[in-house]
């Protein structure tokens, strides 16, 4: 059998430039600047359109097409922004600063509709809605119980509740008593709900250790841990057939960063509201992951895990026999925390959000959701596995002269890399291999 070549763009000198010394987890995890481009003071997405739009456009930058900060703030100034445009722009990834990428992932995810002129009713409306559900679903039975019984204390027509202030046993409904185990019983329910409420807690409390902004003893760190606790129990109570399921803190995590971080301050305010949605509308196309019942179906996880697998043998056919055939690592051993948390925990969180502006950008994403649900899935899935196909072709080096040892340690601790080469190989990746 004819082994394959490696295509010669893999080897450019280009990307030859040495990753940095540091292979150490917790650094991987720990914020790292985006030295890409940053933009001056922080100004609202609002302001910062607004002086783009009067400003004087003849600079370097446009001769060339501009940079991507002036790019995007030229697509958001528009009363009917181009989704295209702004995929176009998005995937090569998005400067920190000035909101801009609040504002785009919300666009990406469907959150904020095209026409500016709907942002305003649009968010004021969903906001809304999400206070209705924590007011619902995160009050405890004890509070809708004194609630009941307030309401019968008031009631003229009752004497017994005007002479003792209590409701006898015979007039607490079954449903509504502690120690009813019926399956309308809230207080039965509740008891249901505290062991996943408690397992949220704890993995909240986990997520990203290192970064002030989601651990410590601030109110700050505080007030977006409750945040997050509250976005997944409702979450859970809404989606009865999922729930929760330990890793949803860390897809979670992401959304919340960027948009808390607004400097915009009622978006910032509103940060929870806007994650909830935008985390409904991502998790929409890998909830399947997350449902045990559909493992072993076309669209559960392990059917994805074999079509990352297909998509190596594809590309380099070499590195797959030795992986799978000769040392026999299963891809399930790394692959099944790739694809479940959309790579969060192998990249530090700053180049989790570049990666991110690709995986929410490209053009059969998140919000190319007209089609039918099996067909979503499956385009959904494409953009991440040619990521997780490159991270393989990138150390394909070290990993063809490992054993079944130190390829899978290696691969559950992914080497730092340069985001930017690794996305440009996964894009590469997106027409069949002609070697």
């Amino acid at each position: 059998m004819v082994k394959k070549k490696v295509p010669d763009w893999l080897n450019s000198s280009l990307w030859s430039t040495a990753p940095p010394p540091e292979d150490d987890r917790l650094h991987r995890h720990s914020p790292k600047p985006i030295a890409a481009t940053t933009v001056e003071p922080a100004l609202p997405l609002i302001d910062a359109i607004h002086s783009f739009s009067n400003s004087n456009r003849n600079s370097s930058d446009d001769e060339n097409g501009g940079s991507a900060q002036t790019q995007l703030l030229t697509e958001l100034s528009k009363k009917v922004i181009n989704m295209r445009e702004i995929r176009r722009i998005a995937s090569q990834g998005i400067p920190d600063g000035g909101g801009v990428r609040s504002t785009v992932w919300k666009l990406l995810l469907g959150y904020l509709p095209p026409d500016r002129s709907l942002w305003s009713s649009e968010l004021a409306k969903k906001r809304s809605q999400y206070k209705h559900f924590k007011d619902e679903l995160l009050m405890n039975p004890s509070e809708i119980t004194r609630r009941l019984e307030k309401s019968a204390i008031c009631d003229p027509d009752e004497s017994k509740s005007e002479s003792s202030g209590l409701l006898s046993r015979s007039e607490i409904p079954q449903g509504e008593h502690p120690l009813s185990l019926g399956k309308s019983s809230i207080w039965n329910q509740f008891f249901q709900d505290t062991e996943i409420i408690e397992q949220i807690d704890r993995d909240v409390k986990r997520t990203h250790p290192d970064l002030h902004f989601f651990c410590g003893d601030s109110s700050f760190a505080k007030s977006n841990q409750e945040a997050l606790k509250n976005i997944l129990i409702v979450f859970a109570k809404l989606n009865p057939g999922i729930r929760y399921v330990q890793g949803m803190n860390e897809i979670l995590a992401p959304l919340y960063y960027v948009f808390r971080n607004d400097p915009d301050e009622e978006y910032a305010a509103s940060a929870e509201a806007d994650t909830f949605f935008c985390f409904v509308e991502l998790l929409s196309g890998f909830r399947d992951h997350f449902c045990q019942q559909l493992d072993n179906s076309v669209v559960g996880i392990r059917s994805t895990i074999t079509k990352l697998s297909q998509l190596l043998k594809e590309h380099d056919e070499e590195l797959w026999r030795h992986l799978e055939v000769t040392t026999k690592v299963n891809p399930q051993f790394y692959a099944f925390r790739w694809i479940t948390l959309l790579l969060t925990q192998e990249f530090n969180f700053a180049d989790s959000l570049h990666i991110w502006d690709t995986l929410l950008s490209d053009p059969e994403g998140p919000q190319s959701q007209k089609k039918k649900k099996s067909d979503n899935i499956l385009t959904l899935q494409e953009t991440l596995l040619r990521v997780c196909c490159a991270m393989l072709i990138l150390i394909r080096r070290r990993l063809l002269a490992g054993d079944f040892t130190s390829i899978l340690k290696l691969l559950q601790n992914y080497p730092p890399t340069n985001i930017s080469h690794l996305l440009y190989v996964a894009n590469k990746l997106r027409t069949p291999s002609s070697c």
